[in-house]
């Protein structure tokens, strides 16, 4: 049994690991922290919480964090990095789900996140937590950089034919489509429900903080440096990814079914499809599952990826426990096997 605190869990991100780790057997939640909301209790911000989790908001304070063996991060961009290396010093482990410590050039960082890096010295340490990817690093990891939700459809949809050197680097194009609840749960006027609804927007066109982060992933599983075409749109639902992907194939002959069925084959949380098939974000929500299937452009030279994942899930809170379950030696799939919701 571990302790854990979940830092800033007064949001979507927040209040999904919460409803995940309290079903998880072997976590105790010891603090749920919040400025705003310090003294109420969790289960009256939250009530899908009521009779499950009895403890009220508090402040971060380290001395009692550092008393927990993991503390997940929750919090806005920016926040993680202040408190960090006084819990890493302390023993403490970390799972960080803002992107604090995904991208490791702390200038590139800084560019796309609007502030400079405080403790640019971890970013080598920490880990990317993409499970199918990075497991063996993961086992050891004190502090896990946990993968924002486009960056996983992305890179999951994209890695088996880069690795295997199938397609042109220069030539992937993602198209992605997202729920509004992965814009965070604060007031904003483009997601208040009578712009989104019944609406579909791409937004950030001219360039998204999430294509660093992918493509620093991506070329680590490329030969050559990759170049990505990628363009987020605001969909009118609340949860969900749906990643339509393309890349122009270099041999026309692989058997791609095949391919990522055995490149696959061993992940509990990846579902290829069988061919003819098409996964649905309606498939995905509330679980932890990514789901993605291929086919060929009118048999051509193009190739065509779908992915879907639940971006509160997979995408974020879900994939966090799949780090902690993978750092602490338990069963990859305990307290996440979770049958998604229909309708």
């Amino acid at each position: 049994m571990i302790k854990v605190a979940v830092v800033g869990a007064t949001g979507y991100t927040g209040v999904e690991l919460l409803r995940i780790l309290v079903q998880h057997p072997e976590v105790t939640i010891q603090m749920v922290t919040s400025r705003a909301e310090k003294g109420k209790a969790v289960s009256s911000v939250f009530p899908n919480l009521r009779e499950h989790l009895e403890l009220n908001f508090c402040d971060p304070d380290p001395k009692l964090l550092a008393a927990c063996d993991l503390v997940f991060f929750a919090t806005p961009h920016g926040t993680a990095m202040a408190l960090v290396p006084e819990l890493l010093a302390k023993g403490v482990k970390v799972i960080d789900l803002s992107a604090d410590f995904r991208i490791k050039d702390a200038k590139l960082w800084a560019h796309w996140y609007g502030v400079n890096h405080t403790c640019p010295e971890l970013l080598d340490e920490a880990v990317y937590g993409l499970p199918e990817i990075n497991r063996e690093l993961i086992k050891s990891a004190s502090l896990i950089a946990n993968p924002g939700c486009y960056p996983t459809a992305v890179q999951l949809g994209f890695i088996p034919l880069l690795k295997n050197n199938l397609v042109d680097p220069n030539s992937l194009i993602a198209d992605v489509k997202s729920g509004v609840s992965g814009a965070g749960r604060k007031a904003a006027m483009g997601t208040l429900l009578c712009e989104t609804s019944e609406n579909f927007k791409a937004y950030a066109i001219n360039g998204h903080r999430h294509q660093p982060e992918i493509v620093q992933g991506l070329n680590e599983q490329s030969d050559a440096p990759v170049n990505l075409t990628f363009m987020p749109h605001l969909v009118p639902m609340i949860r969900g990814i749906q990643a339509s992907l393309y890349a122009s194939l270099l041999n026309e002959d692989v058997n791609l079914q095949s391919l990522y069925e055995d490149f696959y084959q061993d992940e509990v949380f990846v579902d290829v499809m069988e061919a003819g098939n098409s996964p649905e974000t309606r498939s995905v929500r509330g679980s932890n599952m990514c789901r993605i299937a291929i086919t060929r452009s009118e048999g051509g030279d193009k190739v065509v990826i779908l992915v879907a994942e639940d971006n509160l899930v997979k995408g974020a809170a879900g994939q966090a426990i799949q780090n902690m379950n993978i750092m602490y030696g338990f069963d990859e799939v305990l307290g996440l096997n979770i049958v998604s919701v229909l309708p």
